[in-house]
C-alpha cells in the first residue's frame, strides 16, 4: 500500500509524466485513433521535458547574481534564522505531505465536477510544495500527524480551487481565450500588479509594441534582447561592487565580461527553450484536456504552469524582472537600515523572473506598457514585506526554504495557514 502511494505521489511530483497521463486519459475519452493517442502522449511529454530544461537553464544564468548582490549589501551570513530545512521536512513527514497533496487535488476534481469552479490544477510540482508549507506551518503549531494531514489537505485544496479562480479573469484579458489558466504562486503578486496596472496604465500601448529603429530591428528577438538584458545586469552588479569581487561572487573562472557574456547568452538560450516546449505542450494539452472535459468535468478548463503565459508577452516578463530586482533591491535597503526586520532578506531573483514576469504581462494587459512597469514596481516592493510576513511563522522549519522561493503565494498562504492551524485543537 504504501510503496504504491509513494508510486502515485512520484508521478504527480514529476511535471513531464503527470501532464502525459492528462493527456493519454483526455485523447483516450476523445476516442482518437492509436497514433494520434500515441503522437499526442509523447508531444505533450517532450514538451513539458523541453519547458523544464529551459526553465533549469534560466535558474542556471541568474543564480549567480543572488551571491553578487549579497555582496553589494555586505551580506556574509544569509542564513536567517535555525530551521529543519527542506530535506529534513522531506524526509520525516513526506508521508503526510504526499497524502495531502492526494486528497486536495481529488477534492479540486470533485469542486469541479460539481460546482461552477471549473478548472483542475495541473501544475504537479506546485501541488507537492504547498502541502509542503503547510505540513511546515502545522508542525510550528505542534499539530498532530493526523492533523497535519487534515490541515494540509484542507489548505491546498482550498489554494488549488481558490487562487486560480481569482486570476481566470485576468489571464482571459491577456490570452483572449478561456483555454487555460495559470495554477502557479504569482497569484497575488499578479493580481497587485493587475490591479496597479489598471490604475496607472494607458491600454494604447502594450510593452510588446515598443518600436525599434531599422538598424536594431534585431532587437525584437526576445532571445537577443533577453541575452542583451542579462549582460547588462552582470556588469551592472560587477561595476558596483568591483570586478575583482564579483568575480569572486559569481564563481566566474574566466574574464567577467566574457563570463558577463555567456551568461547572458545562456538566459537567451533558457528562454527560447522554454518558449519552445511551452508551445509544444499547449498544441498538445489543451485539445487532450478537452476529453476530460466534455466526458469527466463538463466546460473544466486546465490550470497550467507559469511560463504557459510567456509567449503572449515576452518584453513584459523582461520588464517585469528588470524592474522588480530594483524596486525589490531598494526595499531591501530601506527596510534592513530602518531594523524593520530581526533577519536578513536576500534578493529573490527566481520570484522577481517566474512570479513578477508573469505579473507584469497580467499588468501589461490591463494597463499596456506603463501598467507593467508600475504594477512590477510595486510587486517588487510586496514580494520582500512578504518574505519579512512569512519568514517567521516558519522559523523552525522552512524559513530557509521561504527566503529563496517566497515572496509570493508560499508567503501569503502560510500567513493565512498559521492564522487557521491556531484553531486547531493543540495549534
Amino acid at each position: 500500500m504504501q510503496t504504491g502511494m509513494d508510486f502515485l505521489i512520484e508521478v504527480i511530483r514529476e511535471p513531464a509524466i503527470f501532464l502525459g497521463l492528462i493527456a493519454l486519459t483526455g485523447l483516450l475519452l476523445l476516442r482518437k485513433d492509436f497514433s494520434s493517442v500515441v503522437s499526442g502522449t509523447a508531444k505533450t511529454v517532450i514538451g513539458v521535458v523541453i519547458l523544464t530544461q529551459g526553465t533549469n537553464i534560466l535558474m542556471n544564468s541568474i543564480a549567480p547574481l543572488t551571491e553578487g548582490f549579497n555582496v553589494m549589501y555586505n551580506i556574509d551570513n544569509p542564513e536567517v534564522a535555525p530551521a529543519l530545512g527542506a530535506d529534513t521536512i522531506l524526509s520525516q513527514y513526506g508521508t503526510q505531505i504526499g497524502l495531502a497533496m492526494l486528497i486536495a487535488f481529488l477534492i479540486n476534481l470533485v469542486v469541479a465536477r460539481f460546482t461552477p469552479i471549473k478548472h483542475v490544477f495541473l501544475t504537479g510540482h506546485m501541488l507537492f510544495w504547498f502541502p509542503f508549507i503547510f505540513v511546515a506551518v502545522g508542525i510550528e503549531n505542534d499539530l498532530s500527524n493526523t492533523q497535519l494531514v487534515l490541515f494540509a489537505s484542507i489548505l491546498t485544496a482550498l489554494y488549488i480551487i481558490i487562487a486560480p479562480a481569482l486570476l481566470r479573469p485576468f489571464v482571459r484579458k491577456v490570452t483572449q481565450s478561456d483555454d487555460f489558466i495559470i495554477g502557479h504562486p504569482t497569484t497575488i503578486l499578479s493580481l497587485i500588479a493587475g490591479m496597479v496596472g489598471k490604475l496607472f496604465g494607458t491600454k494604447g500601448r502594450s510593452s510588446e509594441d515598443i518600436k525599434f529603429p531599422s538598424s536594431t530591428e534585431f532587437l525584437r528577438e526576445i532571445s537577443i534582447t533577453s541575452s542583451i538584458v542579462m549582460f547588462f545586469v552582470y556588469i551592472v552588479v560587477s561595476i558596483i561592487i568591483g570586478f575583482d569581487t564579483a568575480s569572486t561572487a559569481f564563481g566566474a573562472e574566466q574574464n567577467l565580461v566574457i563570463y558577463s557574456v555567456m551568461q547572458g547568452i545562456l538566459f537567451g538560450a533558457g528562454l527560447t527553450v522554454l518558449l519552445l516546449g511551452v508551445r509544444m505542450m499547449l498544441a498538445e494539452i489543451i485539445p487532450a484536456f478537452q476529453g476530460i472535459s466534455q466526458k469527466w468535468i463538463p466546460n473544466a478548463v486546465p490550470a497550467l504552469d507559469a511560463p504557459i503565459l510567456f509567449p503572449y508577452a515576452p518584453n513584459a516578463v523582461l520588464i517585469g524582472f528588470v524592474v522588480s530586482m530594483i524596486t525589490s533591491v531598494a526595499t531591501i535597503f530601506i527596510t534592513g537600515s530602518m531594523g524593520v526586520f530581526s533577519f536578513v532578506i536576500v534578493p529573490l531573483t527566481i520570484t522577481c523572473f517566474f512570479e513578477i514576469g508573469t505579473a507584469a504581462i497580467i499588468a501589461n494587459g490591463q494597463g499596456g506598457l506603463r501598467g507593467a512597469i508600475a504594477g512590477s514596481a510595486v510587486a517588487g516592493v510586496v514580494m520582500i514585506l512578504l518574505v519579512g510576513l512569512s519568514v517567521p511563522i516558519l522559523s523552525g522549519t522552512a524559513a530557509d526554504w521561504i527566503v529563496i522561493f517566497g515572496g509570493n503565494d508560499f508567503s501569503l498562504w502560510s500567513f493565512l495557514g498559521d492564522l487557521i492551524a491556531r484553531l486547531f485543537p493543540g495549534g
